[in-house]
């Protein structure tokens, strides 16, 4: 993936009071110009792409504005470097890492070199940027449509200087194609920064930080946009993993009013989390407090907006991740709050109200088998069934959870890395646990969502079984790599901002979803790359997770 180079420049970000976004232009012996109220943006250009990175769209979150809502930036002057990542956002590390076999770590390692943080761009409290990547000379009456990404990480961890996450093969494959678009990438707070639960951080609402930065961002595309040649009211949210899910939020939010911010959305590989109220995490927000000293302040928010951001970090550090036994569970991740989002996740669905627009959907095929390395230890039918009744279906019994391990077997024929008999058992349970996994986290929610939804708006739903990797088939992540393209999933998805509907005059015919066909376009290695499938792999299993988690949320 091409990586851009940077022309280091002597002014940086000033704000100031300005008028409305004016012009964008490129002297041809220079490089490319924007416009700002008073202020100069200039980016790079590689051919027929141009770049700005790293464009403050709210004021840094320091000092006092730690855990406090975004304070949008809304008029610039000066000059603003947008030729240089800005910071990523604090990343939480694990506390241990999972021993994955050889094999496995070997095949892995291209995947993850794509998609892990860049180690090059440095990490702060002050990361609320974004960047754009563009056609070369484009004019402010362009009205291009916007692509608008929400990286994953399990809101935990990703930035969008992440280099699978650049932008830049999306756009020039747009050119290809006649059908420009112009793409965006934030960056939004995570771990204790961005997803801290409690009754104090309801009270105070500000709850789903992240959440809300991702909707400020939205906010200052619909306002800046046009500026860089974008039209405010084409705009296509897409995210993968946890930015998946924050699309699915974003479409829920405000009672499904999503205020001319965007016309569409894609979801990969993320849907309705498992969770409920932020008031069920006190235990959390406590264990932060005490771990910085907090414990005997009379307003505890304001004191943690006094410790040090190192001393707040480290607080994130001490909470497990997606690597560790826990898998998925996540303590810090979007809650029910009151405000932004005012029912818990998984009742959303038949209790909230969606925004009225288009979307696509999709998972990959074997969605857990990276997540099941943590928990090798769990190896006997008995161990199953405490480690699901306990981690996934707080308050159920061993009993609860009975049928659905019937439907689950032990078998690893029947598990995932799925179609690969008893190969690829790490351990007596591991494939069970991977098959599990994704259908209770991914495949089951987005079923959920589908079978709901289909009914009254357009929506779309794929499957990637392509790019195989060792002993984890096709892995969480891995839709990606033709996603980022160029590649046929990238066609399909430029022509969706576009047209609001990913087909072409030519091609395999995508037909829309609906809960009868349950039609699917299945993206393939081999001789047939592309096929219409039929969406109902394991549906027993992910009808009996959603009526589970219903029942007993995180």
């Amino acid at each position: 993936m091409f990586l851009l180079t940077a022309l280091i420049l002597s002014s940086y970000f000033a704000s100031g009071i300005g008028a409305n976004p004016t012009t964008s232009h490129r002297h041809s012996a220079g490089p490319p110009q924007v416009r700002l109220d008073r202020a100069t943006v200039v980016g790079t250009v590689n051919g027929s792409v141009e770049s700005f990175l790293g464009i403050r769209y709210a004021r840094p979150p320091v000092g006092d504005l730690r855990l406090r809502l975004p304070q949008l930036i809304d008029s610039y002057n000066g000059t603003i470097n947008a030729t240089v990542y800005g910071n990523q956002c604090f990343q939480q590390v694990s506390s241990s890492q999972p021993d994955l076999p050889a094999e496995v770590a070997q095949s892995l390692s291209p995947l993850l070199a794509t998609f892990s943080g860049n180690a090059d761009v440095g990490q702060s409290e002050d990361c609320l940027n974004l960047n754009i990547i563009r056609p070369a000379n484009v004019s402010t009456d362009a009205k291009l449509p916007v692509l608008f990404w929400i990286y994953g990480g399990g809101f935990a961890d990703g930035s969008n200087s992440i280099p699978g996450y650049n932008g830049t093969a999306i756009v020039q494959r747009s050119l290809d194609l006649n059908q420009p678009v112009i793409y965006v990438a934030l960056n939004y707070r995570l771990s204790v920064f961005g997803f801290l639960g409690g009754k104090e951080v309801q009270e105070a609402g500000i709850g789903n930080l992240g959440l809300q930065d991702q909707r400020a961002a939205l906010r200052w595309v619909n306002r800046y946009i046009s500026a860089f040649g974008g039209d405010p009211s084409k705009v296509t949210i897409w995210g993968e993993s946890a930015g998946s899910s924050s699309v699915f939020f974003q479409l829920y939010a405000n009672d499904g009013n999503n205020e001319g911010l965007f016309r569409a959305g894609i979801m990969s590989s993320g849907f309705a989390l498992s969770t409920g109220n932020i008031t069920e995490i006190q235990g959390t927000y406590d264990s932060v407090v005490d771990q910085v000293g907090c414990s005997n302040a009379t307003d505890s928010l304001a004191c943690l907006r006094s410790v040090p951001a190192d001393t707040f970090l480290a607080t994130a550090n001490d909470f497990p991740t997606f690597t560790d036994y826990t898998g998925l569970v996540s303590q810090l991740s979007p809650r029910a709050d009151g405000t932004f989002l005012t029912t818990p996740p998984y009742q959303l669905v038949n209790q909230g109200k969606i925004a009225d627009v288009p979307f696509i959907v999709g998972d990959v095929k074997d969605e857990g088998t990276i997540f099941g390395f943590g928990s090798l230890n769990v190896t006997t039918d008995d161990e199953v069934a405490s480690y699901v009744s306990e981690l996934w279906f707080p308050g159920s019994s061993t009993a609860d959870v009975s049928r659905l391990l019937q439907l689950y077997p032990s078998d690893p024929a029947a598990g995932s890395p799925f179609d690969t008999g008893d190969a690829n058992a790490f351990s007596p349970q591991y494939k069970r646990i991977a098959a599990l996994t994704g259908d209770w986290f991914f495949n089951a929610p987005r079923r959920q969502l589908l079978d709901k939804i289909s009914t009254r708006q357009t929506v779309y739903n794929f499957l990637s079984a392509r790019a195989n990797f060792a002993g984890v088939g096709y892995p969480h992540t891995s839709d990606l790599l033709n996603a980022f393209g160029p590649g046929d999933m990238t066609d399909y998805f430029i022509r969706f901002v576009n047209d609001l509907d990913p087909n072409g005059a030519t091609g395999i015919h995508w037909p829309a979803y609906n809960a009868t066909a349950r039609a699917t376009l299945q993206f393939n290695d081999g001789d047939v790359p592309l096929n219409i499938t039929v969406d109902d792999q394991r549906l027993a299993g992910t009808d009996e997770m959603s009526s589970l988690i219903g029942r007993f949320p995180i």
